[in-house]
């Protein structure tokens, strides 16, 4: 009898411990699982994100096309889940409204000229080309990525609560003239229709007239002659905005420098801080990589369509002229001074230039001395 008690009880114990064993391993397992798991599959049942994304481009021009498959590509590589719902300038709000609104909430991202924040945020008078400094698409991915553009970048929009993706590869700009413009000296007294800040503050001192307005607008300011002028982007955008059918002309540099006042305009991808925050840190890499590519497969097929914009400028009339070096060098001594007012505005504007300046001054691109640093009478600047 007592020996089949003790028998019993010693199954017991022996189911007893299986079941411990058994529920402790499926336990431990779960925490493993969970531990071990790759964050981004947290994510894997979770609804899809969707942001709300305005660009500066109109849905008519020619490079929308790019911010559309800026917003697929986002999907695609997201595996659905982080959609951008993609939507062209003034859908949402007015083009020069948008840095508030992103900033508030209103809606999530902006894909957006840089330059365009100057009056807001003066170091972005540094975050695109400007007349006379680096002028080479190459050149700003270096700094940039390399420099410590992107870092410098990213600190001062978190300030305004949004973060500064990365920049966004796009043209050198033209300007579209109803009058011909041969010389520097041609320039005075023209009304002309430049970005602000520091660029339309160095042809101001020139002797330009200078009007900022959207791109939707610009259209009709040249057809109506309120402007003579207008500085725009390049050949391809311009022609699908109907520029051959209100000007006569196209001015640009000589093939050393095309563009006098900005060669590299550069976009950039700007999101709500708190949304960017918010994001898991996998989706996060996900845009940051996408807006890479995206910078560059905007700027090769906008520069292929640019080739063949130009012949059709040409089969409707339009006249190209080239300035020369000598005009170049006129408009040149007004740049520096007014390079060291904009840096001047801000730290952040101030580690920006400090850093370009270096950059300009090396061996790699050697384009100025510290001697070359001087106002229009002569006199040193000082950083």
């Amino acid at each position: 009898m007592e020996r089949k008690m003790r028998s019993k009880k010693t199954g017991e114990e022996k189911v007893s411990r299986r079941r411990f064993l058994k529920t402790a391993g499926a336990v431990a397992g779960a925490t493993a699982a969970t531990v071990g798991v790759p964050a981004f599959l947290k994510y894997a049942s979770a609804a899809p994100i969707k942001w709300k994304v305005q660009t500066a481009w109109n849905a008519g021009d020619a490079a929308y096309v790019c911010f559309q498959n800026l917003c697929k590509l986002v999907g695609e590589l997201s595996e659905g889940k982080l959609i951008f719902e993609g939507f062209p300038a003034n859908a949402i709000v007015g083009t020069f409204e948008m840095f508030d609104a992103v900033k508030a909430g209103v809606f999530d991202a902006m894909h957006c000229f840089t330059l365009y924040w100057a009056g807001k945020l003066p170091v972005t008078a540094f975050l695109s080309s400007y007349p006379f400094g680096l002028d080479r698409p190459d050149q700003w991915e270096t700094w940039f990525e390399e420099l410590g553009g992107k870092k410098i970048a990213r600190e001062a929009y978190a300030q305004h609560n949004l973060y500064y993706v990365g920049p966004i590869q796009h043209d050198d700009n033209l300007i579209h003239s109803k009058v011909p413009i041969r010389s520097f000296e041609d320039f005075k007294g023209k009304r002309i229709r430049y970005p602000g800040g520091m660029i339309a503050e160095i042809y101001r001192a020139a002797g330009v007239s200078t009007v900022l307005l959207p791109s939707a607008e610009v259209y009709p300011a040249l057809e109506k002659g309120v402007i003579d002028a207008s500085d725009f982007v390049g050949a391809a955008v311009n022609y699908s905005l109907g520029f051959a059918e209100v000007t006569k002309y196209i001015i640009m540099g000589p093939p050393s420098t095309p563009c006098l006042h900005q060669p590299v305009d550069l976009m950039s991808l700007d999101i709500n801080l708190k949304k960017w925050q918010a994001l898991p840190k996998h989706l996060q890499q996900i845009v940051e990589a996408a807006v890479h590519q995206h910078s560059w497969e905007q700027y090769a097929f906008i520069q292929k369509a640019d080739i063949e914009a130009f012949e059709k400028f040409k089969q409707k009339g339009v006249e190209i002229i080239r300035l020369k070096e000598s005009d170049i060098e006129k408009f040149k001594k007004f740049a520096p001074e007014m390079w060291v007012k904009w840096a001047k505005k801000d730290p952040f504007a101030l580690r920006a230039f400090k850093s370009q300046w270096e950059f300009m001054k090396s061996i790699k691109v050697g384009y100025y001395s510290e001697a070359d640093l001087v106002d229009t009478q002569g006199k040193k600047l000082t950083l």
